[in-house]
Order: C-alpha cells, then sequence, then structure tokens
C-alpha cells in the first residue's frame, strides 16, 4: 500500500501536464442521467426513475440488448447525487448505501461485462452543485485514485462553488491525477462552461492538452428555445470554437433531449444534425425502456452517426445565414467527402430554398449526395441550382461525395439500410427536389 501511495504521489511529480490517455478520438457516444431524471433521489416513491444502480443498470441493459451498443452508445454516466452525504473513515467518496447497496465497483463490473463503459461526475468545490460532497484540491489525489480503483471509465469534473483561481489549478491537477493512476479514465472538464466560455478567460490550447471534452456552455433544458440557444451560441462564436476541436478534444453543447418531451420530431432530427455537424459528444438523457420508435430512429441514424463520429474529427460551420430564415452548414469529412444542413428557422410552413454546390464554395465537378433523413440519392454538378424544402424548425442533411463514385453499400448491413433493400439502381435516381 505504502509503494502504490509513493508510486501515484511520484508520478504527479512529473513534468508534462497532457493528458495522454488516447482516448475519446471521436466524439464520445452514450447515456448521461441529468437532463432526464436530476436529482430524483425518492426511491421509495419513485423507484424507477431516481438515482440508483437499479436505474444505471437498467440503462446498461437497453444499450446492450436492444442495438445502441453495435452503434457506438457505449457510455453510462452517472451525474450528480450518486455520492452519500460524507466521505468514509478514509476520507474517500463514497456512494449512497441504500441506493447503491454494490458499490459503484461492482456497477462498472456489470457494464463492463456487456462492452459498455461507466463515467461518475464530481465537482471541484466542497460540495456538488446539489450539495453532496465535492473534489477539492486537496482531495484532488485521492478521489482520481479512487475512481481508477473503482475501476471507472469516465470522469466529469464540475464547477460549483469553486473560484477561477481553485479551477487554474484544480482542471490540469485532476488530469495529471487521472493520467497517473495509470488507467484510462476520459475527462470532462466543465471549467470554461464557468468563464464565459470565450478568451481570454478561457484557453482552449492548454484545455486541449489536458481534458477529452469540455463544457463550454450552460445546461441545456428539455425544450426547443434552449436547443436554440446552444446552437446560437456555438455558431456565432465558430471561429474561436472549432479550431479548439479534433480527435481526443471536443467542444460539449450537452445531452442529446431526444425522446423526451420538449421537442417535435422535426426538431429532434434538428438537434441530432446539428450535433453531428458540430462533432459533438452523443449523450443521450433520456429513458430507454420507454422511448418512441421515431425518437430511435433519429439517434439510430447510422448516416448521422457517421458524420458525427468522422475521423478526421474536423467540426463544421455556418456558412449561410439567410434572412428567410434558412441557414447553411457545412462539414468537412474523410474520403474528400461533406456534409451539408440546410436548418429552417421559420415557425410557419415549409420553406423551398434554391441554391447551387458553387454558391456554397463546392470546386467545379460532379457530386453524389445522399439525404441523411430520407435515404434518397442524387447526383448533381456544381453549377446545378436545386431546391430543398425544409419544413419548420427541421432540417435537411446531405452526405456529399465527390467525385468519385460513392459508395452508398458502406451504410447497409445485411442488405438493408432503415428497413429498404439495396438497389444499385438507387445510386442513379436524381430526384428534382429532396423533400
Amino acid at each position: 500500500m505504502h509503494v502504490a501511495v509513493l508510486f501515484f504521489a511520484f508520478a504527479l511529480t512529473g513534468t508534462t501536464l497532457a493528458l495522454d490517455n488516447g482516448l475519446m478520438r471521436t466524439p464520445p457516444m452514450g447515456w448521461l442521467a441529468w437532463e432526464r431524471y436530476r436529482c430524483d433521489i425518492d426511491c421509495e416513491n419513485d423507484p424507477k426513475n431516481c438515482i440508483s444502480e437499479n436505474l444505471f443498470m437498467d440503462m446498461a441493459d437497453r444499450l446492450a440488448e436492444d442495438g445502441w451498443k453495435e452503434l457506438g452508445y457505449v457510455y453510462v454516466n452517472i451525474d450528480d447525487c450518486w455520492s452519500s452525504k460524507q466521505r468514509d473513515d478514509q476520507g474517500r467518496l463514497q456512494p449512497d448505501p441504500k441506493r447503491f447497496p454494490g458499490g459503484i465497483k461492482k456497477l462498472a463490473h456489470y457494464l463492463h461485462n456487456r462492452g459498455l463503459k461507466l463515467g461518475i461526475y464530481g465537482d471541484m468545490g466542497k460540495l456538488t452543485c446539489v450539495g453532496y460532497p465535492g473534489t477539492p484540491l486537496d482531495k484532488i489525489e485521492l478521489d482520481a485514485q479512487t475512481f481508477a480503483e473503482w475501476e471507472v471509465d469516465m470522469f466529469k469534473y464540475d464547477g460549483c462553488y469553486s473560484n477561477a483561481t481553485e479551477q487554474e489549478q484544480g482542471y490540469p491537477l485532476m488530469s495529471k491525477a487521472l493520467n497517473a493512476t495509470g488507467r484510462p479514465i476520459g475527462y470532462s472538464c466543465s471549467w470554461p462552461a464557468y468563464q464565459g466560455g470565450l478568451p481570454p478567460k478561457v484557453n482552449y490550447t492548454q484545455l486541449g492538452e489536458i481534458c477529452n471534452l469540455w463544457r463550454n456552455y450552460g445546461d441545456i433544458q428539455d425544450s426547443w428555445d434552449s436547443v436554440l440557444n446552444i446552437v446560437d451560441w456555438f455558431f456565432e462564436n465558430q471561429d474561436t470554437l472549432t479550431s479548439a476541436a479534433g480527435p481526443g478534444r471536443w467542444n460539449d453543447p450537452d445531452m442529446l433531449i431526444i425522446g423526451d418531451f420538449g421537442l417535435s420530431m422535426e426538431q429532434s432530427r434538428s438537434q441530432m444534425a446539428l450535433w453531428a455537424i458540430m462533432a459533438a459528444p452523443l449523450f443521450m438523457s433520456n429513458d430507454l425502456r420507454t422511448i418512441s420508435s421515431g425518437a430511435q430512429s433519429i439517434l439510430r441514424n447510422k448516416m448521422a452517426i457517421s458524420i458525427n463520429q468522422d475521423a478526421l474529427g474536423i467540426q463544421g460551420r455556418r456558412i449561410v445565414k439567410e434572412k428567410s430564415g434558412i441557414e447553411v452548414f457545412w462539414r468537412p469529412l474523410s474520403k474528400n467527402a461533406s456534409a451539408l444542413l440546410f436548418f429552417s428557422r421559420r415557425t410557419d410552413m415549409p420553406y423551398r430554398y434554391t441554391t447551387s454546390l458553387s454558391k456554397l464554395s463546392y470546386t467545379a465537378g460532379s457530386y453524389k449526395v445522399f439525404n441523411v433523413f430520407t435515404d434518397e440519392t442524387a447526383s448533381l454538378k456544381d453549377s446545378t441550382e436545386f431546391v430543398v424544402s425544409v419544413n419548420p424548425t427541421g432540417v435537411v442533411m446531405w452526405y456529399v461525395s465527390a467525385p468519385a463514385k460513392f459508395n452508398l453499400r458502406q451504410f447497409y448491413q445485411g442488405g438493408t439500410l432503415h428497413g429498404r433493400v439495396y438497389d444499385d439502381r438507387e445510386e442513379n435516381a436524381i430526384p428534382r427536389v429532396f423533400l
């Protein structure tokens, strides 16, 4: 025990500040409790929905048994309210004994046996945001070691009840402490969200060296207005944010609320598409036990996921903002491909938007396009004008491949995609309008 402690202390005295864990080379995907379940600890009256090991085991079962894991949704993340109100006699964090009677390590094993990963939550203040024991500066090394011993795979470090000076010390120190445990633990930092999200208070170069992902902005709520507020902030500041993102370091606009109560189906497709353009982490916060088939189809869309998970890891940008309420977003992808997203802020009726690829700065040539949500395909020359009909608060999203032949087969498994049988003739179909 003394040898392990001495080794851990020695490791923390090293010169490197880089997280150096090789994790999250594409945006992490999974399920996170907070937006849907908050701090519901009333297990006596609400046993199926309270923050307990049973809830996380239920969601793990759904990810493992219902096909989510195969799509990349592998993290099951605990947020606030998991711990006891006091540390144990050795000063270590401990889970609430009534709600997590098996302990966190047992829960981690339950997930690992199903091919999943466990994430956990802490806060830099003496208290978490809801008032549970925090991880202040003097507890960082101990708590990092505890999480490693519990075989946790991801750690979110919040910033409630901490000041700028503590954050400047604490976020790099926690990175170093996690690295020193020898266990690969993905590290989510909330540091920029507590400092306004922008330079000069936020140093994104430093964040990319110490964190795998970071929250830039406020918490998402279960409403379309909340989604729009986040989208507006991210794209109004895209010149700063896009250069910060890349493999192993991601801007995090917060959870997917698809399948909850606040979004229509059109708005749900919009959130999925916009998060894919942003190369954002895809953490669902919903009830996977009762989620509708419509919400499932959006969250399971293989092309949207493939765009989000593109290996280049380049965050997309807004390239057009029309007075009509139509906006166009673009993201470069591997294999000389790209994603185009047409988004309507209108609330009245579908809008027919006319443009061409050349007007959107595509170079001369012929292109293959695939409509992410309708599976339609077309061939377009850069100079050819086309019309997209975008529903109110909705999107039309294209995967654009140029000029090499578009390999539609890669998105089919077992000869089908979204229930449709692959047909070579689809690659030559040229619809006049994408609906």
